[in-house]
């Protein structure tokens, strides 16, 4: 009697876009997660920047899709494209910009916003990320408020550096 061969499991994909102001980190926080590399010089993102990376779920591949949306108002038009089906996101705030953290609310709106009356985001998975925490000096929102604030909505929260790494991978992992 022949053996049946298991099949491979077909790979899954998952979408995960990056939201959050102009110049807080999010393309280098992809770069730092998809590439293994970081890019010092600030160049802005021209509307959706794009970045993939595997990863192994116990027998199962799953090819995470990460749309990094650009922050400036102007992009706005281009970003509302991309909130439908959306399995993840990352809000990105400056932890030395105190203005990055207070915009979080209006991206959060805007996103629901465009998914419309019967957009759910009770079924997306939702993180906080602090980034820069390598210039801790010049630090103006502390971890406590702004894992308060990740936490009051039921959102995980990490702080990262993605020019140091730290704090990264287990974001993504996390």
């Amino acid at each position: 009697m022949e053996a049946k061969r298991k099949e491979p499991r077909k790979s899954l994909r998952i979408k995960v876009i990056s939201m959050g102001n102009a110049e807080v980190g999010k393309s280098c926080i992809i770069k730092r997660y998809c590439e293994k590399r970081f890019v010092p010089k600030y160049l802005a993102t021209i509307g959706i920047d794009y970045g993939v990376t595997k990863v192994q779920v116990r027998d199962r591949e799953i090819k995470v899709n990460i749309f990094d949306m650009a922050g400036h108002a102007f992009f706005y038009e281009v970003r509302n494209e991309f909130y439908k089906d959306t399995q993840g996101v990352i809000l990105v705030y400056d932890v030395g910009q105190k203005e990055s953290f207070d915009s979080l609310d209006s991206w959060l709106a805007e996103m629901k916003q465009e998914l419309g009356p019967h957009g759910n985001m009770e079924n997306i998975v939702f993180v906080v990320c602090a980034n820069k925490i390598d210039c801790a000096k010049l630090r103006s929102v502390d971890e406590s408020e702004g894992r308060l604030w990740a936490e009051s909505r039921g959102f995980l929260y990490f702080e990262t550096s993605a020019q140091t790494g730290e704090g990264i991978n287990e974001m993504f992992q996390g």
